[in-house]
């Protein structure tokens, strides 16, 4: 009998609404009167170099393809998917151009696309990046996602879920990402003002504008004003000796100081940018507030807060794209971070110094994360170590009962005490003296 309590649940996998709210943010003008899209954001320089650098970190990370094995996890070199993801994902880019490519459209779009090659049904050989931009994820009639990409050329391609690699970023339905340039549109589009308002600014020769007085009637004011534009504005003529005929004066209006403070929003923006990716500020060259001291963790901060959540979920994508369900229990891609989790070369030493004495590194696992060639088994390049003063507690009676069982050992093979040898005077009775006490009287 139909249980009547499953009919007012319906199951997630077949939805009947809308895909996702994420196509609502739309990029369009900003509270600032700028338009912010894609390629204006990008022109901003923050913008630019957050998402360069966040790019660039994770694709120069190492990919790896693991097997998981009695032995532990091993690197699974034979596997079809490494030489993809760890050297050539097709014919037309190396791997660090792919992860930089798929960043980028993270970073900008919210969510990175990439169409599978397989060789027959299951073998991938390739993996193509598709614009964000031309991309339509939709239901069908079952509530089954299916991908909808547009071709520069016009033509539109269906693609089914297991053809693409789809990467979402932050998002509230958990199929779409959302676009940080669309979400952030104010924040962004105030930057772009600061800087328009500067180079315009600049344009006007660095100086406020002004106004020309004629004692009588200008029969032509824009002939005059252009004349006067030509001659002194723009930065190239800044501090040109000014000569006026006819009695005419000029007399510049001040800058109101709200106005002449936007050096100082220009550099709130950078932080706010900054803020937006979660990048230092140190990272995109704003020095204001950086230390000697504070500028390595900031960077291990980088490492943990902003680069490690992007791995995390490019390796959970591709783990559950790229494999089969019979390969999922077996095999797995992880990124190597180690590198960026590495702080100068005095805290690197101490801390393999610790590794090392404590029996959990061997001199050839601290050389390989250092770039260093391996040392044989005969120089010890392998061995494990650790501090003699320090063992378990199991152990700490071995040596005596080793010197026990020696000397069991000696008994048994007939080893007695010389003969001729003197009787050893017992310990409890004091020493006799061969000098004779003298009585004094």
């Amino acid at each position: 009998m139909r249980n009547p309590i499953m009919a007012l649940f319906r199951a997630r996998d077949k939805p009947s609404d809308a895909i996702s709210s994420a196509p609502a943010f739309y990029f369009g003008s900003s509270g600032a009167g700028k338009s912010v899209t894609v390629s204006s954001a990008i022109q901003m320089s923050t913008v630019y170099a957050c998402v360069r650098v966040i790019a660039e970190t994770i694709a120069s990370l190492p990919l790896h393809v693991y097997e998981t094995t009695d032995k532990g996890n091993m690197k699974a070199t034979e596997h079809p998917l490494y030489h993809v993801l760890h050297d050539e994902p097709n014919l037309e880019m190396t791997s660090f151009i792919l992860r930089e490519t798929m960043l980028s459209h993270l970073l900008l779009w919210g969510n990175s696309y990439c169409q599978i090659i397989r060789s027959g049904r299951t073998q991938i050989i390739g993996l193509y990046p598709l614009m964000p931009d031309h991309m339509e994820v939709d239901r069908d009639s079952s509530g089954k996602l299916k991908y909808t990409y547009n071709t520069t050329e016009g033509r539109t391609v269906l693609l089914s879920p297991e053809d693409v690699l789809h990467i979402p970023g932050l998002g509230f339905d958990g199929v779409m990402g959302y676009s940080p340039i669309a979400l952030e549109r104010n924040a962004i589009g105030l930057g772009l003002a600061a800087e328009e308002y500067g180079g315009k600014f600049f344009a006007n020769g660095a100086r406020p504008s002004g106004v020309l007085t004629h004692p009588n009637t200008v029969k032509d004011p824009k002939r005059l004003r252009e004349s006067w534009n030509t001659a002194y504005g723009g930065s190239a003529n800044a501090n040109k000796v000014c000569i006026l005929e006819e009695g005419m004066t000029y007399a510049p209006i001040s800058i109101p100081n709200s106005e002449a403070q936007f050096l100082e929003t220009r550099k709130f923006q950078v932080e706010e940018i900054c803020r937006i990716f979660r990048v230092p500020p140190h990272l995109v060259c704003n020095l204001d507030r950086a230390t000697f001291s504070n500028i390595e963790h900031s960077s291990i901060d980088f490492a943990v807060h902003t680069i490690r959540p992007w791995l995390v979920r490019i390796e959970q994508a591709i783990n559950r794209a790229l494999f089969s369900d019979q390969e999922k229990a077996r095999f797995f891609v992880r990124f190597n971070i180690d590198g960026l989790m590495r702080g100068d070369y005095k805290s690197r030493m101490e801390g393999y110094a610790i590794a090392r004495q404590n029996g959990w590194m061997s001199s050839n696992d601290i050389r390989e994360l250092e770039n260093l060639n391996p040392l044989t088994d005969e120089d010890g390049g392998n061995a494990y170590l650790c501090n003699g003063n320090m063992i378990p507690c199991a152990l700490a009676g071995i040596n005596i009962a080793a010197a026990a069982m020696a000397s069991m050992a000696q008994t048994e093979q007939g080893t007695q005490p010389d003969e001729q040898s003197p009787v050893e005077q017992q310990p409890d009775e004091p020493p006799k003296s061969h000098k004779k006490r003298r009585n004094v009287s």
